[in-house]
């Protein structure tokens, strides 16, 4: 059974593409089968699996959007009228790696954001309009079932439109990347007052008997918290700086006192024993990430994760002597990192752990 997790904060720049890419690719390593969709318009996601740097990478993503479908292609069938029905897209098999698919964005996927936010105001209007809540479900299970993959990893764009509203409450689970700073407390903040508007909207479409009914229906409502991240701060001895830590643990409080009692009391939340048992504290931070930026922009360059860049990789940046050592000493920490937060992810999100709606 297939687990869609989706990667969301409407505030934008916290890494969230950068996150799924890698998170991706570690549960690939452990035998999973990933598929990355890439939901926002600005198609970041796609640009770093596929490469957009070159006029090489140029050509080649011409080629796949010429070749593939994509998220808006995939979905045209229910939101462009066409005489056909929803059917899986050819994921595009990342190299490097054996299990990880992409799912590619497109810029246009944008113009469906209006018709799906009249569809979902769940009025009189909707007899019209009943195949679109559920046709992204309808879209991302059938591409799941064709891969046999056992996760689905959703970027998400920073929005808190119509598109972010299906995408988040139609999926299993959903992880917060944040990075500590001023704007990252408020946007904890808003996610508090927004999750449960949208959790009871979803749970409404749910039991509607013409979505129920409809050529692609909408899903029973399953959504569970699995955590934060924090990444993008500065070190000092390996160690957030001192204002960097003041911010975390902003975060952190917000995140405790404030966003988890609220989707406690809206059924968004696992089991608490299912938390402990990953070691995942109070504060429910997954990880810490430090910024790795020349890390980041070589892993980049050659669309690999960093904890995945081999030594000829690392050696043909230049980089020698004490500064390729404390490179090499930071790969290192990310791949502990990510092998970390991918156990992480397992076991919160085993089937045996599945729980009720």
């Amino acid at each position: 059974m297939v687990q869609k997790i989706a990667l969301f904060n409407h505030k934008g720049g916290v890494s969230k593409t950068t996150t799924t890419f890698n998170l991706g690719w570690m549960l690939a390593s452990k035998g999973k089968k990933v598929i990355l969709v890439d939901t926002d318009p600005q198609c970041n996601l796609t640009g770093m699996a596929l490469g957009e740097d070159t006029e090489d990478d140029e050509a080649r993503l011409e080629e796949v959007y010429k070749t593939h479908s994509n998220i808006k292609t995939g979905l045209a069938p229910a939101f462009e009228s066409q005489p056909k029905a929803i059917d899986a897209v050819d994921c595009i098999e990342i190299e490097g790696i054996k299990g990880l698919y992409l799912l590619p964005g497109h810029v246009g996927f944008a113009e469906y954001e209006v018709t799906l936010g009249i569809a979902q105001e769940l009025s009189g209007s909707i007899q019209a309009l009943r195949n679109l809540p559920g046709a992204i479900t309808d879209l991302l299970d059938k591409t799941a079932k064709k891969f046999n993959a056992d996760y689905i990893l959703i970027d998400m764009s920073p929005s808190l439109g119509a598109i972010n509203q299906n995408l988040l409450m139609t999926s299993d689970f959903f992880i917060v990347p944040t990075m500590p700073d001023f704007f990252s407390v408020m946007a904890i903040d808003s996610l508090t007052k927004v999750l449960p508007k949208w959790y009871a909207w979803a749970k409404a479409a749910s039991s509607l008997p013409i979505l129920k009914e409809a050529a692609y229906p909408f899903p029973d409502i399953t959504l569970r918290f699995l955590g934060t991240i924090v990444q993008n701060y500065r070190t000092n001895k390996s160690k957030p700086t001192a204002a960097f830590q003041t911010w975390i643990q902003r975060i952190e409080g917000s995140v405790s006192y404030k966003l988890v009692p609220t989707l406690r009391q809206h059924n968004m939340m696992l089991p608490d024993l299912l938390y402990s048992q990953q070691n995942i504290s109070d504060s429910f931070t997954l990880t810490k990430i430090p910024n790795f930026n020349s890390l980041i922009a070589l892993s980049q360059e050659y669309r690999t994760p960093i904890y995945a860049l081999t030594q000829d990789q690392l050696s043909d940046s230049k980089w020698q002597g004490n500064v390729l050592a404390n490179f090499q000493y930071q790969q290192k920490q990310f791949r502990e990192t990510f092998l970390d937060l991918a156990d992480k992810v397992i076991g919160l999100t085993a089937p045996q752990y599945a729980v009720s709606t």
